[in-house]
């Protein structure tokens, strides 16, 4: 599997899958016509893309949906992450919209969250799931990233996603994690 195409209008996640899978060409779906994403959970939406990829494109398709969950907020943004402050909402808005909801918040753990449909031939392969920890700070830091990353305090690089080297945000992304485990399950499923 060295080319995919990926149900996603989105060039910052295509940006984001090359790096983490160097050698592979990623050809976003570029198509007007995507159904809206109206599932409760990152497998619906992921589910939905992907019956969507399987009748526009051939070979390996993977279809992603992924979001912010914060524990003060239950969960929100969660599904809704990319439209938090409206439908064609900026990164900016969605910021501003979770910092003045969090204004005087204490607890501000987070997650970022990301589920992968695997399609293989039209048909639905595994989902696979990625998670990482953090929790939000007041103020966005940096420029790297995009979306909530520069809110988003990573512990383990001791600053946000906006703040750190893309090399680390791939270490430890929830994207990296998802399609670890894609991997994991392909080079288990071809040794069988």
């Amino acid at each position: 599997m060295d080319g995919v195409v990926l149900c996603s209008r989105n060039r910052h996640k295509a940006r984001e899958l090359e790096r983490l899978l160097p050698g592979w060409t990623i050809e976003p779906l570029d198509r007007d016509d995507y159904p809206p994403e109206t599932g409760a959970t990152y497998y619906e939406n992921a589910a939905i893309k992907a019956a969507f990829g399987r009748a526009h494109a051939a070979g390996w398709v993977l279809a992603e949906d992924s979001g912010l969950e914060v524990d003060a907020l239950n969960g929100a943004p969660g599904v809704h992450s990319a439209r938090y402050a409206g439908d064609h909402a900026t990164d900016a808005a969605n910021n501003a919209l979770l910092l003045d909801r969090l204004r005087g918040v204490e607890n501000r753990t987070a997650r970022f969250v990301c589920v992968i449909a695997l399609v293989h031939d039209g048909k639905l392969v595994k989902t696979f799931r990625g998670a990482v920890e953090g929790q939000i700070i007041d103020e966005a830091r940096g420029s790297g990233g995009f979306g909530y990353d520069p809110l988003f305090y990573c512990p383990t690089f001791r600053c946000t996603f906006g703040e750190a080297a893309i090399e680390q945000k791939m270490q430890v992304s929830h994207r990296a994690q998802a399609l670890a485990a894609m991997f994991t399950y392909l080079r288990n499923t071809a040794s069988t």
